[in-house]
């Protein structure tokens, strides 16, 4: 199966709930929450499209970087590409209900691995959610990571230590999710946390701790402070809060201020390996992809997600080359960024 197949297929499997766009800008979608779409008028969703389509990369040709090295580490374990599958939840409500939560995750995680890379599990109101994000990490021998939402400090320690427990290779909290109604009307309000608190869950995690919804280079500096191993600079895909930036408008200042002293992760717009070169140019050290791996699950499951990974870790090289960067580490050196 190939792309095009792929992208029919799940465009046939969430009618209704996405449009599986030609190019995914949020502009078809806007206000769609539930669905796939951006908060209110959309403009965040659209701002992280935006923002990186005004960052330009020059062309390179005299060098010899002929077969780039994309492979990353992350946390000591080495990973295929800087490419990584972001927590998403809500196959039902969100997606349409084609594949099960548990099918949906499965697919994500597993996939995520048959590609090199690693994917994320998600949390939500329903705690089939986050149970079947572990359940497929543990299937997987602990190759996943799990992100919490920003809950009390008691159940976001309890959640932690389970999925310490089955061997997942880091865990975090999303607190760009602190606003989000619905898990008030499911019961389990969520909400921002203090310095204290995060410091709280870190201590006693004994596995990397992420701490992703980061957006302004003072509360990145907070990260490294309390002890998180990661951030990731991220508007919640846009489904959190109406008029914030694009990530790749704030990435720049965020990484000037703590680059180096905690690996920064980039989550917002990605559609191609150039996305991807944008951002790591710009200061991020990998980067998370959603909805592309959803189009991927569901037009054909772990596959599915496999080949969207490795098709945006293909045009990373093809890119790669093209503005001369032997490895990753080449890209902050060698490409020019233009705004």
């Amino acid at each position: 199966m190939d792309m095009k197949q792929i992208r029919e297929t799940a465009r046939e499997k969430m009618k209704g709930y996405c449009r599986v766009c030609r190019f995914c800008d949020g502009v078809a979608c806007a206000g769609e929450v539930p669905g796939m779409g951006g908060i209110g008028t959309g403009s965040s969703f659209r701002a992280n499209i935006k923002a990186l389509e005004n960052v330009k990369i020059n062309l390179r040709t005299l060098h010899d970087a002929k077969a780039p090295d994309i492979s990353f580490e992350l946390f000591g374990k080495k990973l295929s590409m800087p490419i990584i599958s972001a927590p998403i939840t809500g196959a039902t409500y969100n997606m349409g209900g084609a594949l099960t939560e548990a099918e949906f995750i499965q697919a994500v995680i597993s996939g995520s691995k048959d590609a090199g890379s690693i994917g994320m599990c998600g949390d939500g109101g329903n705690p089939v959610f986050y149970d079947s994000g572990l359940q497929a990490i543990n299937q997987e021998g602990g190759h996943g990571i799990a992100i919490i939402k920003p809950r009390e400090n008691h159940k976001v320690l309890e959640m932690a230590k389970r999925a310490e427990s089955i061997g997942a290779m880091a865990v975090g909290t999303d607190v760009d999710g602190a606003g989000l109604v619905t898990m008030a009307l499911m019961g389990q309000p969520v909400g921002p946390k203090t310095c204290e608190e995060l410091k709280q869950i870190i201590s006693v995690s004994n596995i990397p701790f992420i701490i992703k919804g980061i957006m302004t280079p003072d509360e990145a500096e907070m990260a490294c402070e309390v002890g998180a191993d990661a951030i990731v600079v991220s508007n919640h895909g846009g489904r959190i809060l109406d008029g914030t930036p694009g990530v790749a408008q704030v990435l720049p200042s965020i990484a000037q201020r703590v680059k180096g002293k905690i690996t920064i992760l980039a989550d917002g717009g990605v559609r191609s390996g150039t996305d991807v070169l944008k951002y790591l140019a710009l200061g991020a050290d990998a980067v998370l992809v959603g909805r592309p791996i959803i189009v991927g699950a569901f037009g054909s499951g772990r596959e599915g997600v496999k080949l969207v990974l490795e098709t945006i870790a293909n045009q990373l090289k093809q890119a790669m080359i093209l503005t001369g960067c032997k490895n990753l580490q080449y890209i902050k050196e060698t490409v020019s960024v233009i705004y």
